[in-house]
């Protein structure tokens, strides 16, 4: 099973714990996720099933390529990272 693990910077906001789930992409993955915490889909994805602009997603040390679809293949042994993208900088 694949696991999904939301950086506390998310937690401060929602109730999102570590779980494992089934699939063969992060998309699958993710919509298990979101089944089992229904809440956490909004503050991730936006209205059109896209990663949110400021939020960032990585498979085990990579980021996700396809932000749109999801279609990034996981496999058992992975992890998926969501995290707060930052943005800005100094002036």
């Amino acid at each position: 099973m694949t696991r999904v693990t939301f950086a506390k910077a998310f937690r401060r906001h929602i109730d999102c714990p570590d779980d494992h789930f089934n699939g063969v992409s992060v998309g699958q993955v993710l919509h298990a996720y979101f089944g089992k915490y229904p809440a956490v889909r909004s503050y991730t994805l936006d209205d059109q099933g896209a990663i949110r602009q400021h939020v960032a997603v990585f498979v085990n040390n990579d980021q996700l390529i396809d932000r749109r679809t999801l279609a990034d293949p996981v496999c058992t042994d992975d992890t998926i990272y969501v995290f707060q993208a930052l943005s800005g900088g100094c002036r």
